[in-house]
């Protein structure tokens, strides 16, 4: 950030921002691999889909984003090395490329956070053979699968109620979370198909329903799952966040003279309020793909079953351009979670944020002017760490300003963030003073103006649960010509 700006921060919007703009918020935002729909472009060399990726995240950090949600299996395939799923065709697989691992480098490396994105139950697509004509005609499946396997219109879909299933996705998380060093496992359709009437679990109802209604059932199943992969993963890695997309309707509301009973838990048997209140969530993202009175109640509803879990709605970007809704209707959602509290806004999708869709890229900009922090874990862990040491802070021959520290402890992983104050005492929950947040790297360099001012640099340590430490003893520079 150069100097110019700084200023601008400091002198003339600090009140502003400090009112309107949190300092620690989640600025997330779905990268869709199947398919190349986000990234990559289909066909390219493994050096142009990593460019690729990289102007990408190049651009959303730009814009102060500080999560990504990469999309990491989609109908059991997968974006990374697996002994249990095979490759994707969506990206090229020359020269050992490992998208995941790539991703995950490039987020650190850019500040940002990066959660591996699952698709749970939906597989492939079945093939299908027809016989018969007219009103005869019928459909019969000819691949061979395990039985745990359902066939749902054209497509494969895994049986929840089977714990075929639930080990399979289970093991999946934790391969992920061993091999790789993700700062979280985020699950996608983890729940039943929309038709559930034809969903074809006759079967395993009759053997594991233990006189459940079929409803408690199917719910029960989704939340075992869920309950075996949070205790699984933090088992290998406390830290790593466990969240979901859920409908963005948790439950009918009452309240709402008409619902067509499109619900989470009603239609498709998600009890995510449940994932919550019972701990074995860290973080929701509901799809809140709706208007008005479908979209303001019901996020009220999942912050009211959060249980103090982070609730991020997911907005839906994409309808301005499938059902060509205005960018004020997204603007009126982001401009309601700042107005809640809500600890902040994912977008679906990336691509279409990168297009700037009726202005969304530039709406984005001024609604994020600065960096922000992460929300503290506090229910994993709510001890902060010390301070950074031995704060040094001057200017190289190329005319940039180089802040350097030391960790605080060589046992622990750390981010860091970096404060700029005309004074020795700031508001750091003020994100004016904000340079940079979630840095994984011990220095931070910009280019810097000249003249009759100085500044007091901070810079505070976070653990892996986000828990923020005071700021360390500050470094004083004068910004006069010559000054090194």
């Amino acid at each position: 950030m150069k100097l110019f700006k700084i200023l601008t921060i400091l002198i003339l919007v600090p009140f502003y921002l400090s009112a309107q703009v949190p300092a620690t918020e989640v600025r997330a935002a779905w990268i869709t691999t199947n398919w190349g729909l986000d990234w990559p472009t289909q066909g390219t060399s493994v050096q142009a889909q990593k460019n690729e990726l990289r102007k990408i995240l190049d651009q959303l950090q730009a814009d102060n984003f500080n999560t990504i949600l990469f999309q990491a299996r989609a109908q059991g395939c997968v974006f990374y090395k697996s002994k249990i799923e095979p490759l994707s065709p969506f990206f090229n697989h020359s020269d050992n490329f490992d998208p995941l691992a790539f991703a995950i480098e490039e987020c650190h490396k850019r500040g940002m956070e990066c959660h591996a994105w699952l698709i749970t139950y939906p597989m492939e697509k079945a093939q299908i053979k027809y016989t018969g004509k007219g009103r005869r005609r019928k459909a019969t499946v000819v691949n061979n699968k395990p039985d745990y396997y359902k066939a749902i219109d054209d497509r494969w879909y895994l049986d929840p109620g089977r714990p075929e299933t639930r080990n399979r996705i289970v093991s999946i998380a934790k391969e992920i979370v061993s091999g790789y060093d993700v700062d979280g496992i985020h699950f996608d359709y983890i729940r039943y198909p929309n038709n559930t009437g034809k969903f074809p679990d006759e079967d395993t109802y009759k053997k594991y329903g233990n006189g459940m209604t079929l409803a408690d059932w199917r719910r029960q199943n989704i939340n075992r799952l869920v309950e075996e992969i949070y205790d699984n993963v933090k088992s290998i890695k406390k830290w790593v966040q466990i969240s979901s997309s859920p409908l963005g309707r948790y439950r009918v509301l009452p309240e709402i003279s008409r619902n067509d009973g499109w619900t989470a838990y009603e239609t498709v048997f998600q009890d995510a309020g449940y994932w919550m209140q019972s701990g074995k969530h860290d973080l929701i993202f509901p799809m809140m793909y709706h208007r008005e009175r479908y979209f303001y109640p019901f996020l009220d509803d999942w912050v009211a079953n959060s249980n103090g879990r982070t609730v991020v709605p997911g907005l839906g970007v994409y309808q301005m351009d499938e059902q060509n809704w205005s960018l004020q209707d997204i603007m009126n959602q982001m401009n309601y979670t700042r107005t809640e509290k809500v600890k902040g806004q994912a977008y679906f999708r990336a691509a279409n944020i990168l297009n700037n869709l009726k202005g969304i890229q530039d709406s984005i900009g001024t609604f994020y002017p600065t960096p922000a922090k992460l929300p503290p874990l506090t229910w994993l862990d709510n001890i902060a760490p010390n301070s950074p040491l031995d704060l040094q802070v001057y200017k190289d021959s190329d005319g940039n300003l180089n802040i350097k520290w030391e960790a605080p402890d060589d046992t622990e992983s750390f981010t860091y963030n970096v404060y700029v104050s005309p004074t020795e005492n700031f508001d750091k929950e003020n994100p004016s003073f904000m340079l940079a947040a979630g840095l994984r790297t011990k220095s931070y360099s910009f280019p810097m103006n000249t003249g009759d001012f100085g500044f007091y640099y901070f810079v505070t340590a976070s653990d892996r649960f986000h828990n923020e430490s005071v700021v360390c003893f500050p470094g004083y520079f004068v910004h006069s010509e010559g000054e090194h």
